[in-house]
């Protein structure tokens, strides 16, 4: 993934970030736990490794987007609020997701609403 070593973006306390990251954007989670944000291209790469692996799944499978982010701190207004690395996260899984049902919702995946939505298309996908 790019200069990320074994896909880490997550770290100890601040001064435990490698120097090479130092232009990076952080969230300091709390004092042991500092957060780095992934570029447009990681978050490309990431996406294409999901949608790549759900394509080789054997049985029932989905994968369902929320289109107004991941992590808490990708809301609007938050921390890591970068519109453009969503879209590549989700782009990256929409270009290798093959025959695997897509389904794209328009909440936050902390958003009771996609939750739920979750939830009855795993109850669906265990039924069958």
């Amino acid at each position: 993934m790019g200069e990320i070593d074994d896909n880490r973006v997550n770290f100890g306390p601040p001064n435990t970030v490698p120097e090479k990251f130092k232009d990076r954007k952080f969230y300091q989670h709390n004092p042991t736990v500092t957060l780095m944000q992934t570029t447009v291209e990681e978050n490309r790469q990431l996406g294409e490794e999901i949608g790549h692996k759900a394509a080789a799944a054997v049985g029932p499978t989905c994968i369902m987007i929320p289109l107004k982010g991941v992590p808490a701190i990708d809301q609007t207004g938050k921390a890591f609020d970068d519109p453009a690395a969503r879209k590549a996260l989700y782009d990256g899984i929409r270009a290798m997701h093959g025959s695997v049902e897509l389904i794209e919702l328009d909440y936050h995946i902390n958003d009771a609403e996609f939750a739920e939505a979750v939830a009855r298309k795993l109850l669906k996908l265990i039924g069958n």
